[in-house]
């Protein structure tokens, strides 16, 4: 069977390679006889899994000393809860900027343990633009500042992040991980669900500076305090084994057949590109997002004519290309061309939009 090109927004295609690779080891992995979904969590051949997983993020994202990497499970909406459990710790106080639906949830979910309030938000042209903020909108007692990096959804990121001063700035960057270079330095916190850009479901990365951890609420239980983790490497329970080792070969993919984070930036950039500039010219489809604050993984569009859009994605999916409808909330089509995406695959879609372009105008 022909594999489809996948632009689903998570979970999204993996790069063949790696799925070639996981299939090889399936049933014996490296000669002890078992796959690693069977495999002992507490086991010699596994403990060097997860460690050699956490070193390849350590090198392909520069991660200072200084910060924990934890491989959690509970996906990015867990960390809602624990960011607030265990940061807004001092003053109870958080401020967050609120670029679209996950954000906002992060916020409802914070205002259940705290004074957690939105200082900015997008919500009033539909998240189609990132807002400008300057320190003086942030309280000086926020125990943090949150943000969304890159919102999935409505295709929009940050390309210049908000001046929080001395105040911790967290970023969900679950739709964005290892898709270019990151100052891991100017963040108190990072987290992602990985099965976008890093594995299948079932890992969440959360990489925290160290002197953040420790001083949860007393009302947070102990699956979700960052400490209990920390002071276990990530093995206090049995963590997603299998998602992890996934992850694992992806940092391997992205090191030794990409080149690392510079040229994965340069590989993604050139697809985007690619998408945008027919949407720029296009007679028929229209991107939704400002130019100025475009993501480089999700890039929604739209004819203007919702039973126009429907034909778009009926016929695009008979032809191999899936996964384009928009979100629920919004409509319209989305292509997401996560880092596992090849340039060949928009390089088809841009030839299929002009030929339906052709046909419906």
């Amino acid at each position: 069977m022909a594999r489809v090109y996948n632009f689903s927004a998570g979970p999204s295609m993996l790069p063949e390679s790696v799925l070639k690779k996981a299939a090889e080891e399936m049933l014996d992995y490296q000669g002890t006889g078992q796959s690693v979904m069977e495999m002992s969590h507490r086991s010699k051949a596994y403990d060097k899994i997860i460690k050699d997983a956490e070193a390849l993020l350590r090198e392909v994202m520069n991660i200072p000393d200084n910060y924990k990497v934890l491989f959690l499970q509970g996906g990015g909406s867990t960390q809602f809860a624990m960011v607030a459990l265990n940061l807004m710790n001092k003053n109870n106080k958080a401020d967050y900027i609120v670029t679209g639906q996950w954000a906002k949830k992060a916020l409802q979910e914070a205002q259940r343990y705290g004074d957690a309030v939105a200082v900015a938000s997008s919500a009033d042209k539909t998240f189609t633009y990132i807002p400008k903020t300057d320190r003086s909108m942030f309280r000086e007692d926020a125990d943090y500042v949150y943000i969304c990096l890159n919102n999935t959804i409505y295709g929009t990121v940050y390309h210049e992040l908000p001046d929080t001063g001395d105040i911790p700035l967290v970023a969900d960057i679950s739709s964005c991980i290892v898709s270019e270079p990151l100052d891991v330095s100017k963040f108190g916190l990072l987290f992602a669900g990985a099965q976008k850009n890093m594995s299948g479901a079932g890992v969440t990365i959360v990489i925290v500076r160290e002197d953040l951890i420790g001083n949860a609420m007393d009302i947070t239980p102990t699956m979700l305090n960052y400490k209990t983790h920390a002071d276990a490497d990530s093995l206090y329970n049995t963590p997603p084994c299998y998602a992890i080792y996934v992850a694992k070969l992806v940092l391997e993919w992205i090191k030794n057949d990409i080149g690392g984070m510079e040229k994965m930036k340069e590989r993604n950039e050139k697809k985007a590109k690619l998408l945008y500039d027919f949407l720029d010219n296009s007679k028929l489809f229209k991107g939704t997002v400002v130019p100025e604050d475009r993501s480089l993984m999700n890039v929604p569009f739209v004819t203007g004519d919702a039973d126009l859009d429907a034909k778009f994605v009926k016929e695009s999916t008979e032809a191999g290309f899936v996964n384009l409808k928009g979100h629920r909330t919004v409509g319209g089509m989305r292509a997401s061309i996560y880092n596992a995406m090849p340039y060949e695959g928009v390089e088809k879609l841009v030839a299929f939009m002009k030929q339906f372009e052709a046909d419906n105008t």
